[in-house]
């Protein structure tokens, strides 16, 4: 089953995270498909940056987003 989730990238206390589509079963950090953007909460107002074809895509094909992925979909008006 493939998943929309986030992968934490960044140095300590500095999180930085891809919205990627990857296997559930891989590591959270782990190998992943494609890259469907960004996500920085470090920034004020946090910055995050969708492809938005890219995400509909992988929905249509089947992919289920994890609640902190969907959330953000549904912020910038994907889902």
């Amino acid at each position: 089953m493939v998943k929309l989730r986030l992968t934490r990238m960044g140095s300590k206390r500095a999180p930085f995270y891809r919205i990627v589509a990857t296997d559930s079963k891989k590591a959270r950090d782990g190998q992943y498909i494609e890259q469907v953007g960004y996500y920085d909460p470090t920034k004020n107002p946090a910055v995050v940056q969708i492809d938005a074809d890219l995400a509909k895509k992988w929905l249509a094909n089947g992919a289920q987003p994890t609640d902190t992925v969907r959330d953000l979909f549904k912020k910038h008006s994907i889902i």
